[in-house]
């Protein structure tokens, strides 16, 4: 996004759209271009089904679903025939998925109970509710290794599909503000109890929904988590975010594809990803597994959200204890930027996760779980 201001500049865009990003009419634009158009088309729709599908499997594992739910995921099939292969003979096993090597010292492999303190109870906690909320283009299918570890630590968690993302079937191109967007939170907030709190936790847009959030429900909101996302201030947008970053290799602008479904004499009315520049501008640390589902998964980014200047109030917004987590390796929204956005609007504490890119969920699942229960036992403030 950090090339959004060559397209908006906070008044109406010129008719001409942004050289540096590559340019769709609309969507529909795509269907009647012959048969490369509608084959293009056919295989979106199959990719999405697929990825509803997944998703779908992966919250009946999790407990999500009526009736038990599947179990885990099979192994690879390079781990599961790899000792049959030995047995037979048939030459050395099949190499290990990146997902069965030994991990890295910054990010053991450890069983979630290790991560706790022996005698946590988190019941005991102020609150062991946990609302994981995305960030542009992801949806709730990016949370499954998060929800997995602290359902295992006894935490209750509820990854949220914002409006147009995930397997929310409602079209991206009509999303005409970030109340809109942010509703399925919202909603989720409203329909707590009076005496409920949550630990919000957003990744990169998702920032600006949980700051929304935080200003409609603050008194539902026990802390809130801004994992590598916007932090922003009164007044200001994400695009006035992406305003401060100069991005050096330019993957960042060679990466948004804007989509003007209104026609190119308008804004455009979403933004998505380069495919091929997945890897390098958000998952330059993930295991090849993880970006060949976010290759499926992932959804174009509503524009006017983008847009939207935020209001938030210190009797609000500021009552509610923030954390900041960094991560060092992301091409995304680099570490300077996050360091600077923290600078300007200074949370309760910062914490870093090493060695991770702009998705810490993939690429150091572990480390972040651990981030997350340490933020989570932190003990309530006393009323001074």
């Amino acid at each position: 996004m950090g090339s959004l201001m060559s397209c908006i500049s906070g008044q109406a865009p010129s008719a001409s759209p942004p050289p540096v990003a590559k340019r769709r009419s609309s969507v529909s634009s795509r269907r009647g271009g012959g048969g490369g158009g509608a084959k293009a088309v056919a295989i979106d729709e199959e990719a999405l089904a697929a990825a509803a599908a997944l998703v779908l499997g992966q919250r009946s594992s999790f407990g999500g679903g009526g009736g038990g739910g599947g179990g885990a995921f099979e192994r690879s099939a390079s781990v599961r025939y790899a000792a049959r292969r030995q047995q037979q003979q048939q030459g050395p096993p099949l190499p290990r998925s990146s997902s069965t090597r030994p991990r890295s010292l910054a990010d053991p492999e450890l069983h979630p109970q290790q991560l706790l303190a022996k005698d946590l109870n988190t019941k005991d906690l102020e609150t062991n509710i946990i609302v994981l909320v995305h960030g542009g283009g992801f949806g709730a299918w990016c949370w499954y290794k998060t929800i997995a570890l602290l359902e295992d630590s006894g935490f209750r968690v509820n990854a949220i599909d914002l409006t147009g993302s995930g397997i929310h079937s409602y079209d991206t191109n009509k999303i005409s503000s970030l109340t809109q967007y942010a509703e399925p939170l919202t909603s989720y907030l409203k329909s707590l109890g009076d005496n409920e709190k949550v630990i919000l936790v957003g990744h990169d847009f998702g920032g600006a929904c949980i700051s929304y959030a935080m200003e409609m429900f603050p008194s539902k909101v026990a802390k809130a988590v801004f994992l590598c996302a916007a932090m922003l201030k009164n007044g200001h947008s994400t695009l006035d975010m992406f305003q401060q970053q100069m991005d050096t290799n330019g993957t960042l602008q060679r990466a948004q594809e804007f989509v003007y479904s209104n026609g190119k004499e308008h804004p455009p009315t979403a933004i998505n990803i380069e495919k091929s520049l997945l890897k390098d501008l958000l998952f330059n640390q993930s295991p090849s597994k993880d970006v060949s589902l976010a290759s499926v998964s992932m959804r174009p980014i509503p524009f006017a959200p983008v847009l939207e200047k935020l209001v938030l109030t210190e009797e609000k917004y500021g009552s509610v204890r923030r954390f900041y987590v960094e991560t060092t390796e992301d091409n995304a929204i680099p570490l300077h930027l996050q360091q600077g956005m923290c600078d300007m609007n200074p949370p309760e504490k910062v914490l870093r996760l090493k060695g991770s890119d702009h998705a810490p969920f993939f690429s150091k699942p572990q480390a972040l779980h651990k981030t997350l229960v340490e933020i989570a036992t932190m003990p309530p403030v006393k009323a001074s």
